[in-house]
């Protein structure tokens, strides 16, 4: 909920299957709702909320994968080009498994389940 629906069409246009929570889940739902419907629905959660990776952090978890931004500004105009880099850079990671930190310089990803 805390990034533009605009991502769904920047993620569609360059072939990545892709909703926005608000049309599919209950705005007010817990981040846990949001992530176990991405691991039982297949999809990534991208998010700029710190609370997913330590979600993954605290249980262990394998899945789902989470695309974390750590910027200010996470409109596509200013991000696009940098997260799809991060997308084609770390795919195989994401279809098995990571959490992918990125912002405006380098990204970084990290496999799960996170190792304390």
């Amino acid at each position: 909920m805390n990034v533009s629906p605009q991502w769904v069409e920047v993620f569609l246009r360059h072939g990545w299957e892709a909703v926005h929570w608000s049309s599919i889940g209950d705005p007010r739902a817990p981040d846990r709702a949001l992530m176990d419907w991405a691991l039982l629905n297949g999809y990534i959660v991208f998010t700029n909320d710190l609370d997913f990776g330590a979600i993954l952090a605290v249980t262990h978890a394998e899945g789902p994968s989470v695309i974390q931004v750590r910027t200010q500004d996470v409109t596509p105009s200013h991000l696009e080009e940098v997260l799809l880099r991060a997308l084609r850079q770390h795919a195989t990671l994401l279809e098995q498994g990571a959490l992918v930190i990125v912002d405006e310089v380098k990204t970084r990803a990290r496999i799960l389940p996170l190792a304390h």
